[in-house]
């Protein structure tokens, strides 16, 4: 991982359309814990469709995706995101939004990771979270030791962790990722790890996905421990994302299941992820407010 650029060069942050405005009006607020932001990223030269509906890219560039990701989240009344990936682009979007965004430092290797930085940027004010810990696609586990001192120093800062689990896309060993293994995502590698630091606050990202039973054991033995519906709630399909999530809540996880829409490159979506949560009928009203919003505030504090 680079060593992040504190210098900000500020983007334009264009205001909100009209109708943007009445939506936002008009919905309850909602808390996004899984978001990316981006300096630059080989999809956008590619043009890489969205992989649910095959629509083409619309944001190519640094500038445009941050405004298109602003315009959804205003669209549909998210008042709170937090970000993740480049952590300069992360400063960017907090700058350009400053009541809105929250930074989280994410780094693949944790060979790379910049402990005194954590630290100091914690300490200004800056970092409130870590992750996403794409240790995964490292061929890394959470139990590895290399990641001993990265736990100890999140317990000691009580910064809560946003772990990558189950699975990536489709071919991943064979492109970017020669390390990837899908048994490396199973929560229940965290186990040894929460036992030594019981004061970690870590959230699952795609909810442990396709480890449900394994999801459910690690969330049921420590309460300390969330997850987020991230990209499952609009890239998988419907009928199997909301199964898995029946499933959870039937196991009593309701109060710790938070929204994600790990929108990446496809701001579009962030609506779509909403969608995958409101059309979920099993789900009362209340339950989609945990969801949506309640069990964030909760997580990371935000009353506070």
């Amino acid at each position: 991982m680079r060593t992040p650029i504190l210098s900000l060069t500020l983007l334009p942050f264009l205001a909100s359309t009209t109708s943007a405005q009445e939506n936002e009006q008009d919905r309850p607020p909602i808390i996004d814990v899984h978001v990316h932001a981006y300096a630059e990223d080989d999809r956008w030269a590619l043009g890489a469709p969205n992989p649910r509906t095959g629509q083409p890219l619309t944001a190519a560039s640094e500038q445009a995706h941050m405004q298109a990701s602003f315009d959804e989240m205003k669209k549909y009344h998210i008042v709170t995101a937090v970000v993740s990936n480049d952590y300069d682009a992360a400063l960017r979007w907090k700058a350009a939004w400053p009541d809105h965004i929250l930074v989280s430092y994410g780094f693949d290797d944790p060979d790379e990771a910049d402990l005194a930085f954590i630290r100091r940027e914690h300490a200004a004010g800056r970092l409130v979270a870590l992750g996403e810990l794409g240790l995964q696609y490292m061929g890394i586990g959470p139990n590895d030791p290399r990641m001993e001192p990265l736990w100890a120093l999140a317990e000691e800062l009580d910064v809560p962790v946003g772990l990558h689990t189950g699975l990536a896309p489709p071919g991943t060993p064979y492109t970017c990722c020669p390390k990837f293994r899908i048994t490396l995502g199973n929560p229940a590698l965290l186990e040894e790890v929460l036992i030594r630091h019981p004061s970690l606050r870590v959230y699952l990202m795609h909810a442990g996905f396709p480890y449900v039973q394994e999801t459910i054991a690690i969330m049921h033995m420590y309460p300390q421990v969330y997850a987020d519906l991230g990209v499952l709630d609009w890239s998988r399909p419907r009928e199997e994302f909301h199964e898995y999530l029946r499933t959870l809540i039937r196991s009593g996880l309701g109060e710790r299941l938070m929204f994600g829409s790990d929108q990446m490159i496809w701001p579009e979506a962030i609506g779509m992820a909403i969608e995958g949560i409101e059309s979920a009928s099993f789900l009362t009203e209340e339950q989609k407010r945990d969801i949506l919003y309640n069990n964030a505030v909760r997580f990371f504090r935000l009353d506070q």
